[in-house]
């Protein structure tokens, strides 16, 4: 077999691989604090008073606030310059970290994590823009494996260091544990980063932020509450209609502006629009996981969170041992076997989480968590490099704008979906709390959802993408 060619134009510069680790700190922090409150959910459950499961709009609402406020990121990036929008993201998101560790009232959670989901809305987009705006064409597979590489350290550091702040010290430190490193992210953007601005698209789309967050919070706090019993089902039924036909607004509104906030012509991009849609199914169905997989352990199987930390770690160290392999695996098998092979593999390790019991081995289940978390990083490698394959230099705040929205927005959907499921089997099995079987069920869910997100790659050619990777490379010389 002809042995593989080392490609320069895969290595990545000096420059772009400095930018990819500043920014990979701000989304270490995001990625640490989203999983260290998986882990103490019930802790923090204990403390205001409520059932765990109904804990879950801590997570809701910060996904929600991420995704109404992303829309904007791209424009304002444009209009202020990418690296001060990114300091002042970070700004805000670590004091809304410290408005969490004060908070007194599960209300007063959920008006901090919103807070903190503003900074996120922009420090993730807007980060990633400026890696974009930084590296050629052909660095960014490698590109986004550095910066995807460190940022998910904080996934795989979470769950055990949650779990032995909630043991050992109070949950609070899973908020203040945040400041340090978003200074030092600070201090690191100020330092090392260059000032990415190109000129803002039109005026800002003010209607378009009213139409996408009336539509977003509709839905989503419909479909929280729904089968809940938090609210009347009148309630939640009209929160639903609301977000329709915010939707529909939205849409009317598109067809007739220039530059709406969300722009869905970029869904025309062969590249771009493949991997939104699968996108889009493969990541509500993972979403889910961050607060079923935690709340299954603990609840359903009785483990102290220090031991559902250190079990659930087990995903992302499997997502982490992915990264130095993916630009190989995506050259050798190229961008459309990948996400049909490895997307349908990585629901069928998904539908396994639903045999977990406690009877199960600890080795058992960390094997099933770091296959699955392998595949799973793989799979969103594939679709964060693809999206971006097509798009020009001029769009590029647009496609990350729209690209991350539907990112948080399926996440906050994966996490609506399995509460709900979780909700609807307790109450089928007829079970005052819920159960490992009810657990399954909800597992089940998210896995199918996951599943059907493969056969999408089938409406791209088998060379999408190839140019990313130089895969080309592979092809065999006349007279070979």
């Amino acid at each position: 077999m002809t042995e593989l060619p080392r490609l320069d134009p895969n290595r990545v510069s000096h420059r772009t691989r400095l930018t990819a680790l500043i920014v990979a700190t701000a989304m270490f922090m995001q990625n640490l604090d989203s999983t260290m409150i998986a882990t103490a959910l019930p802790t923090m459950a204990h403390t205001f008073g409520y059932a765990p499961v109904r804990m879950n709009v801590a997570l809701t609402s910060y996904l929600l606030s991420l995704a109404v406020f992303i829309p904007a990121s791209g424009w304002i990036a444009d209009r202020y310059g990418a690296r001060n929008i990114f300091r002042w993201a970070i700004i805000i998101f670590t004091v809304g970290s410290i408005l969490c560790g004060l908070s007194t009232s599960l209300a007063f959670l959920v008006g901090s994590r919103i807070l903190q989901g503003m900074g996120g809305a922009m420090m993730v987009p807007v980060g990633r823009l400026l890696l974009l705006r930084t590296a050629a064409k052909t660095e960014l597979v490698s590109a986004m494996a550095w910066l995807t590489t460190p940022a998910l350290l904080g996934p795989v550091c979470g769950p055990p260091i949650g779990g032995f702040i909630v043991t050992y010290l109070d949950w609070r430190w899973t908020f203040y544990i945040n400041v340090p490193i978003g200074i030092l992210g600070l201090a690191l953007v100020t330092m090392f980063v260059e000032d990415m601005r190109e000129p803002p698209r039109g005026r800002f789309d003010v209607s378009g932020l009213l139409l996408s967050s009336l539509t977003l919070v509709g839905l989503m706090f419909g479909l929280e509450t729904l089968g809940r019993h938090f609210v009347d089902v009148w309630l939640s039924e009209l929160m639903i209609g609301c977000g329709l036909l915010g939707g529909l607004g939205y849409y009317l509104h598109a067809r007739r502006t220039a530059e709406p906030l969300l722009d869905f012509t970029l869904m025309k991009l062969p590249c771009f629009g493949v991997a939104f849609s699968a996108m889009m199914l493969f990541r509500t169905g993972i979403g889910a996981i961050p607060f079923l997989l935690p709340l299954m352990l603990q609840v359903g199987f009785g483990d102290s969170p220090v031991q559902s930390g250190l079990i659930t770690f087990a995903s992302s160290a499997g997502a982490l041992l992915m990264k130095p392999a993916a630009r190989r695996a995506l050259r050798w098998f190229g961008f459309r076997d990948t996400l049909l092979w490895n997307g349908l593999v990585s629901g069928i390790m998904l539908g396994l989480c639903a045999a977990f019991r406690p009877a199960w081995p600890v080795a058992a289940i960390y094997a099933v968590l770091l296959v699955g978390g392998f595949l799973r990083s793989l799979q969103f490698t594939a679709y964060n490099t693809l999206a971006y394959g097509d798009v020009s230099r001029a769009r590029m705040s647009a496609a990350t704008s729209l690209y991350t929205a539907g990112q948080q927005l399926a996440a906050t959907i994966g996490v609506s979906v399995g509460a709900v499921s979780l909700e609807l089997a307790r109450v089928y099995t007829g079970h005052e709390s819920v159960q490992p079987v009810d657990f399954s069920v909800a597992f089940l869910v998210v896995a199918a959802m996951t599943t059907l997100s493969a056969p999408i790659a089938l409406f791209m050619p088998r060379t999408a993408g190839d140019d990313l990777t130089g895969r080309g490379a592979l092809a065999p010389r006349p007279g070979e």
